[in-house]
């Protein structure tokens, strides 16, 4: 059966608004018009779409409507822009999600060099990318999953390595005597309460995880500083590591003990110009940033 793109539009509005009254004053129609059109959007898929919570949320079967709309007005504009329509000659709006520690180290690196693309960015944890991409709120993401999320395609990209490490000081003092032990109490940084990162690794040594005492730091950048003021240990990225290793304001744990993240591109099955640039400066970026896949 068809789906009335009204409707469609609709349902995206209430969603990027929040709620039905706010998506009315977007759409100039009435609440009631903005009621109908969803349900009857419902009522045609067989399905509920929305939870009516404050703000309004897409349910699963809700997310693949968002999805095919945002995509629906990439392809609008696209098309308008290559007419000379209205609007054309504005820059192209490409929603992106990227973890911390790529964008603190080699992402940025790509978005030089496209003229009329921009970029808008969405810091969200590897791990979690591809939820963004799945509700439909960004049009690709770098992802650790090679799992395409329906509607997506996915490129390896690379794999980025993190080292254990410490300050100095802080190894002197609390990492003394078998390392696995000596983690499982030390004082630990962590980006925030969902990463298991540093737990993994510690498990990894046959520990049941890293220890109690912990400080949450949110930001790459910050991460590695507070790693260097010696509050605790953690795992940092190779590049942002290295000149502090050399300058002697770090020290490796463990000796040659590393762990690598793959990192995958995932973007929108769209034949979108923009999003085609963006992704190749990407690959192309992380083909001399990362390590093989």
């Amino acid at each position: 059966m068809e789906l009335p793109l009204d409707q469609v539009r609709t349902l995206l509005a209430v969603v990027d608004e929040g709620t039905f009254d706010a998506a009315a004053a977007a759409l100039h129609v009435t609440p009631s018009a903005v009621s109908q059109r969803v349900k009857a959007l419902e009522q045609r898929t067989g399905r509920v779409l929305l939870r009516r919570t404050k703000p309004v949320r897409p349910t699963e079967s809700g997310e693949v409507l968002v999805r095919f709309a945002r995509q629906l007005a990439r392809l609008e504009r696209d098309a308008r822009g290559e007419l000379g329509m209205s609007g054309a000659g504005e820059p192209t709006r490409v929603p992106v999600a990227v973890n911390a520690d790529s964008l603190a180290t080699w992402f940025l690196g790509a978005l030089t060099g496209l003229p009329g693309v921009c970029v808008e960015l969405r810091r969200e944890d590897e791990d979690h990318t591809a939820a963004l991409l799945r509700e439909g709120l960004v049009m690709a993401a770098v992802t650790s999953s090679p799992d395409a999320v329906p509607g997506c395609s996915v490129r390896a990209l690379g794999r980025m390595r993190y080292l254990p490490v410490a300050a100095p000081e802080f190894a002197a003092t609390h990492l003394t005597g078998a390392l696995p032990d000596a983690l499982a109490g030390a004082p630990v940084i962590v980006f925030d309460r969902r990463d298991d990162f540093q737990d993994a690794f510690v498990r990894r040594l046959g520990r049941s995880g890293a220890g109690p005492l912990r400080h949450h730091v949110p930001t790459s950048e910050g991460f590695v500083d507070t790693v260097t003021a010696g509050l605790g240990w953690g795992m940092v990225p190779q590049a942002q590591a290295e000149p502090r290793l050399r300058s002697g304001e770090l020290v490796r744990l463990g000796g040659d003990l590393w762990v690598d993240v793959p990192l995958y591109w995932q973007q929108w099955k769209l034949d979108s110009p923009a999003l085609g640039a963006v992704a190749e400066a990407v690959v192309r970026t992380a083909a001399s940033a990362l390590r093989r896949p």
